[in-house]
């Protein structure tokens, strides 16, 4: 059997990350002594390893599938809680998120540029040939500022005071249409009334004028012929009013040449109503 003797008594020193019982005393070994070496946590295959800080070239994870060098993680990776990038992060190939992508500002550049800022404008292109193309419904809750023009309605009827609505295919074509009627209408009114005497320098005639649609001149004086006794009446000497049902025919004596008499029949021709 093998004896060794000990002249000097034996001392562990503690190390770095490494603590031992009995540490840094001296053991002269006269009695039985347990000396217990301790690394300050579980180190098992099993067991949970914190450390505040690891430094090597490479670190190979789950059997080498993923890998971190400097600057760079390879492999698959997945990341199942909260994942904060403090700087920025470049993505190479795609992206595919499962959930929700909140984002202060969203710019992406392929053969335009586009931007989608959190509150405020957001911007779609940067030259005026861009072109962008929507498939499905475009809603908006805004206005529609078209060469900077304004919108901020689309209208199935027309309303000569709303400049600020765009219109409908029908709603233009019953415009045009309302249009149309209305000044074929007006041109093909002409029909020839009576007058009876009121004074003379005034017949009334019971009818009403026809009124012009909005594209013509208003009906006025030139709109009709008036005859005396079956001569022409020169229109430079003539007036007319319309009262309620009753059109007015005030002459100018002077200009004319003659008073109207209660033996005068005079015939007025042209836009009436009927």
């Amino acid at each position: 059997m093998a004896r060794f003797i000990l002249k000097q008594p034996i001392r562990f020193n503690d190390g770095t990350g490494f603590t031992i019982n009995n540490g840094n005393e001296s053991i002269t070994l006269t009695d039985n002594i347990n000396v217990t070496f301790n690394i300050g946590q579980d180190v098992s295959t099993d067991a949970n390893v914190e450390f505040n800080q690891v430094t090597s070239p490479t670190i190979n994870i789950d059997d080498s599938t993923t890998t971190i060098t400097s600057q760079l993680i390879s492999g698959v990776t997945t990341i199942d809680s909260d994942f904060q990038v403090t700087n920025n992060l470049n993505i190479n190939q795609n992206l595919d998120v499962q959930g929700s992508f909140t984002a202060e500002e969203f710019i992406t550049e392929l053969n335009e540029r586009t931007i989608i800022f959190k509150s405020g404008s957001t911007a779609f292109g940067d030259t005026i040939d861009d072109t962008h193309g929507v498939t499905g419904s475009l809603q908006t809750s805004g206005s529609l500022i078209l060469n900077d023009y304004t919108f901020d309605e689309i209208a199935n009827t027309i309303n000569d005071t709303d400049s600020t609505a765009i219109v409908t295919e029908n709603a233009l074509k019953s415009y045009v249409e309302d249009q149309v009627d209305d000044a074929q209408g007006y041109i093909r009114k002409s029909f020839a009334h009576t007058g009876s005497f009121v004074s003379a320098t005034t017949q009334s005639f019971t009818a009403v004028t026809a009124s012009a649609p909005t594209s013509f001149t208003a009906t006025s004086k030139e709109d009709f012929m008036f005859f005396n006794n079956g001569a022409f009446m020169e229109t430079d000497a003539l007036n007319i009013k319309q009262s309620d049902n009753q059109l007015f025919l005030f002459i100018n004596s002077d200009s004319i040449g003659y008073d109207l008499t209660a033996e005068d029949e005079i015939v007025a021709f042209g836009k009436f109503n009927s």
